[in-house]
C-alpha cells in the first residue's frame, strides 16, 4: 500500500489573497486529478510570508477566513486531504496549518515554535500554540508540524514519534542564505532517522522584499536518506508514494522509540479521518539536481530581482553603469531576470573617468543587448562647483567627489522618474561595512541587489557568469582593473580602503562572526588595519540605515541581521593603543 503525497512548493505573494488561493486551488485540481492522498502547501501559504503588519488589520484576518472557506468549498468530493498555511485567529493570532478534507476543516494545529531571530519577528505577531497534531489516517499515523517546530531537537516532532507517527509533515517558510542548504539537510536527515519516521519537508519559493525562499522540497525515509527532492527558486509540485510501514519496519529494527517519555507524548492532539487509499499506477520518482554555492547565489538574486520588480508592479529597471564589476554585474543578472530591454543603464563619465571605463560599459550592454544612455556630468559639475565655491571653497576633497556621485544619482532618479522605472542601486557589502559609498548620490534607488555580498565574492560571481552562458559576457577588463570610484585622478579603492581580499577577511570575521577587536588581535591582524575598518564599519551604520533594501544573501545581513544603534557610545576599536 501506497500514500500518494503531493508537496506544492509555490511562489506566493504577501498580502495577494486572491492570487494565492487561486494558485492553491489549481495545485489541488492538479494533485486530485493525479489521484493523490495528501497535498502539502507552504507556511502561511494563503497569506504570503511574511505578512508582517497586515496581521495588525482586522478586515485582513477577516478576508484571510474567506478565502479559507473557498478552499474548504472547493474540497467537496474530492477525498484528498489538504494541508494549507494561514492564519487563525479569535482575540489572538496564531501561525496555523488548517486541515482540510471533503468540504470541511477538521482541525487548526497551531504552530508551536515561533523564531524571533534573524528575519523572523513571529513573536510579534502570533501567539503559540501547544498541542502537537496527529491525524490518524486510516491507521496510518501522520504528524503536523510548522518550520521551527521541525527545527528544535526535542520539539513536537519527537512527541509525534513517541506517539507512532509513521510520516511528519513540515509546512515550511524558510529563507535562503549561503550554506544554509547544508545544514538544513543535515537536520532533515538527523530528524528522520533519529525518529525512524518519513518527513515530508514543503518550503515556499519567491523573493518578498529583502529574503528570497529556495523552495528545495525534500522527502526522507526513516533512515535519514532523501528520496525526493524539489528544484531550488522554481516553482513545482512535487509528487512521491509512500509505503508508510517502511516506518515500522526502520524502528523494529533499531528500536528508537522504545525509551519512551510519557510527558511528551501524552500532549499529542489525535483526530481521526476516514479515507480511501487510492489505487494508482507507479508514479515518476524525480530528485532535482541543486547547484553548486555560487550557482544558488547567483539564482538567489536573479529571483530576487524579478520578484521585486513584478511583484510591486514594475516592468523595467534603471541604474549607473559606470563600467566597474559591480554595476557590470547587477546590469548581467538583471537582463537575465527581466530580459535585455527592461534594463537600461545610463554612463555618466566625468573628468576622471577613464576612457577604458567607458569602453567597458558600451562593449558590456551590447554583449548583453541592453539599452544605454551616455550623459556626461562635466559641465554640470563645473557648474555646480562654481555655483557653491562660496560655500565649499576652492580647495579640492571629498566634498568634489560626493558632489560627482550626488549629480549621477539625481540623473538616474530623473530617468526613474519620468519613465517608471524602478532604480537599482549597485553597492556591495564590503562598500556598504565601510561606508564607502555616497548618501543621495551611488546609494540611491529603490532595490540593492548585491548589498549583502562581498566584493571578492563579486568577482567569483561574475566569472561564474560568464562560465554558465558559455561565452565572455562580462569583459576580461573589467575583471584586471583595478576598482576605483574614479571621483579624482588616479584613485584606486585600496588607497582608502585595504586590498579586498583582506578587507573581506576582516569585514567576514567582524560582521558575519562578530568578533571582538580583541580577537581580531589575536588572529594576527595588523592594528593599524584592525583600527581603521571597525572604525568604519561602525560610523557607518547611519548611512546603512538610509541605503535601498536588498536581498538576504548571508547569514547576517545588514538592516533584517545585523541591527546595530546608531546613536551608540561603545566604540571597541577605541580600546586600541588606549584610546
Amino acid at each position: 500500500m501506497k500514500l500518494r503525497i503531493a508537496m506544492a512548493q509555490l511562489n506566493q505573494t504577501v498580502g495577494d489573497l486572491e492570487k494565492n488561493t487561486e494558485k492553491i486551488l489549481k495545485s489541488i485540481k492538479e494533485a486530485y486529478e493525479k489521484k493523490t492522498d495528501i497535498i502539502v502547501f507552504p507556511e502561511l501559504a494563503i497569506t504570503g510570508y511574511p505578512p508582517e503588519d497586515l496581521i495588525l488589520k482586522t478586515q485582513f484576518l477577516r478576508d484571510i477566513k474567506i478565502k479559507l472557506k473557498e478552499i474548504i468549498e472547493y474540497s467537496k468530493e474530492k477525498n484528498i486531504l489538504i494541508l494549507v498555511g494561514g492564519v487563525d485567529w479569535d482575540i489572538e493570532s496564531y501561525n496555523s496549518a488548517f486541515i482540510i478534507y471533503n468540504g470541511k476543516l477538521e482541525y487548526t494545529y497551531k504552530k508551536m515554535f515561533l523564531p524571533n531571530y534573524s528575519v523572523f519577528d513571529e513573536k510579534r505577531y502570533f501567539s503559540p500554540g501547544y498541542e502537537p497534531l496527529m491525524i490518524d489516517f486510516e491507521n496510518i499515523k501522520i504528524g503536523i508540524n510548522i518550520c521551527e517546530d521541525l527545527w528544535v531537537p526535542n520539539g513536537p516532532s519527537l512527541a509525534l514519534a513517541q506517539n507512532g507517527a509513521n510520516i511528519i509533515i513540515n509546512l515550511s517558510a524558510s529563507p535562503f542564505y549561503k550554506n544554509k542548504n547544508k545544514s538544513k539537510v543535515e537536520m532533515l536527515k538527523t530528524r528522520a532517522s533519529e525518529l525512524s519516521t518519513w518527513i515530508i519537508y514543503t518550503n515556499l519559493v519567491g523573493g518578498q522584499d529583502e529574503v528570497v525562499f529556495d523552495g528545495g522540497s525534500i522527502i526522507l525515509n526513516p533512515y535519514g536518506e532523501i528520496k525526493s527532492k524539489g528544484p531550488l527558486f522554481e516553482e513545482t509540485i512535487l509528487y512521491y508514494d509512500i509505503d508508510p510501514y517502511e516506518t515500522t519496519r526502520a524502528n523494529l529494527r533499531e528500536g528508537k522509540r522504545k525509551h519512551h517519555n510519557s510527558s511528551i507524548a501524552d500532549s499529542v492532539k489525535t483526530i481521526k479521518i476516514k479515507h480511501e487509499i487510492k489505487e494508482n499506477e507507479k508514479i515518476k520518482n524525480v530528485e532535482y539536481i541543486w547547484e553548486n554555492e555560487i550557482h544558488q547565489i547567483y539564482k538567489a538574486i536573479k529571483l530576487g530581482i524579478k520578484d521585486y520588480v513584478q511583484k510591486n508592479g514594475f516592468k523595467d529597471v534603471v541604474f549607473g553603469l559606470s563600467g566597474g564589476m559591480d554595476s557590470a554585474i547587477v546590469a548581467a543578472i538583471a537582463c537575465d531576470a527581466l530580459g535585455s530591454e527592461n534594463v537600461i543603464g545610463i554612463m555618466m563619465p566625468s573628468e576622471f573617468s577613464s576612457i577604458g571605463s567607458i569602453e567597458d560599459s558600451e562593449k558590456l550592454a551590447n554583449n548583453l543587448n541592453m539599452k544605454i544612455y551616455n550623459v556626461n556630468i562635466k559641465n554640470t559639475y563645473n557648474k555646480m562647483v562654481e555655483e557653491i565655491e562660496g560655500i565649499i571653497g576652492k580647495d579640492f576633497d571629498v566634498t568634489q567627489e560626493n558632489l560627482q556621485a550626488r549629480i549621477r544619482g539625481n540623473i538616474v532618479m530623473a530617468y526613474s522618474n519620468k519613465f517608471g522605472n524602478l532604480a537599482l542601486a549597485t553597492s556591495n557589502k564590503s562598500e556598504s561595512a565601510v561606508g564607502y559609498s555616497t548618501l543621495y548620490g551611488d546609494m540611491v534607488g529603490g532595490f540593492s541587489p548585491i548589498k549583502d555580498i562581498y566584493k571578492t565574492e563579486i568577482y567569483k560571481l561574475a566569472k561564474f557568469y560568464n562560465e554558465l552562458h558559455n561565452k565572455e559576457i562580462i569583459p576580461n577588463e573589467i575583471f584586471i582593473k583595478a576598482p576605483s570610484a574614479e571621483l579624482r585622478p588616479d584613485q584606486k579603492d585600496e588607497d582608502s580602503l585595504l586590498p579586498y581580499e583582506l578587507l573581506d577577511e576582516i569585514l567576514f570575521k567582524y560582521i558575519d562572526r562578530e568578533m571582538s577587536v580583541d580577537e581580531l588581535i589575536e588572529l594576527g591582524y595588523k592594528l593599524e588595519d584592525i583600527k581603521k575598518i571597525t572604525r568604519l564599519v561602525d560610523l557607518s551604520e547611519y548611512k546603512r540605515r538610509q541605503a535601498a533594501i536588498g536581498i538576504k544573501l548571508s547569514e547576517r545581513a545588514f538592516g533584517r541581521d545585523r541591527r546595530m544603534p546608531i546613536t551608540n557610545g561603545y566604540r571597541a576599536w577605541k580600546r586600541i593603543e588606549g584610546e
